[in-house]
């Protein structure tokens, strides 16, 4: 990454330094032991164009999954209550494609993962992300991680109560966008996407950055539901 890029970063983020929208969060004593991810899919490069910050509703997430191992960190409440939380950074390409695996011999050390489980809670997703996604990135999962972690403090300063969202009559898609947009002046609604499930049930809120990292329009794919689309949040309390 370019070192004009990165200082630009650095402003954007400010001084103050943020972890996810956390009720509470403590890290756990001893660092995660960490396994290479399995690729779930083909390995693909091709020129970064754009990219994604994708930020997860924990609480949606882990509904179900408050007793399982794999989850104990993000879900078991023990160690932390989480809101939103970033999912990870992604690159995309053009036509909806997207790089991705990156041939890599670089692994994100344990160390690494447990400094980011505040932002990240899961270290096996951690490491996926570095994988993934940030081996098409950056050179070295530090650098990776660096880069989002600015770009998240930049936001999750800023994040709108999405448990007092969830209380609103008549919630749809374009009201959700609003409430970020308000909380977060630099954005605007089309520069926000948002990903439900299936039963309408937020899932994700997705920002849109260009190449030089500023936030940009988002492209019909990550822009998700139109604003008139149904939505529901579940509490997180």
């Amino acid at each position: 990454m370019k070192p004009a890029v990165l200082l630009g970063l650095v402003l954007l983020a400010g001084a103050s330094a943020a972890n996810a929208q956390a009720y509470q969060c403590n890290l756990p004593k001893a660092a995660p032991a960490v396994r290479a991810p399995v690729p779930d899919g083909p390995v693909r490069r091709m020129p970064v164009t754009h990219y994604t910050l994708s930020l997860s509703w924990s609480p949606e997430y882990c509904r179900g999954r408050e007793r399982n191992t794999a989850d104990a960190f993000q879900c078991g409440k023990r160690n932390g209550r989480f809101g939103l939380i970033l999912h990870g950074l992604w690159p995309e390409g053009g036509n909806n494609r997207w790089p991705q695996w990156c041939p890599t011999a670089r692994q994100a050390s344990s160390t690494l993962v447990r400094q980011n489980m505040c932002m990240t809670p899961s270290a096996p997703l951690l490491a996926h992300e570095w994988a993934k996604h940030g081996s098409c990135m950056v050179r070295t999962p530090e650098a990776y991680f660096e880069v989002s972690r600015i770009l998240w403090e930049a936001n999750a300063r800023r994040f709108p109560d999405l448990d007092v969202l969830s209380r609103r009559k008549g919630l749809n898609a374009g009201m959700i966008r609003e409430a970020f947009v308000i909380a977060n002046p630099a954005w605007k609604p089309e520069m926000v996407g948002l990903k439900l499930n299936e039963r309408g049930w937020l899932q994700e809120i997705r920002l849109c950055y260009g190449k030089d990292f500023l936030p940009t329009r988002c492209t019909r794919a990550q822009f998700g539901p139109s604003d008139s689309t149904s939505a529901k949040i579940f509490k997180g309390l």
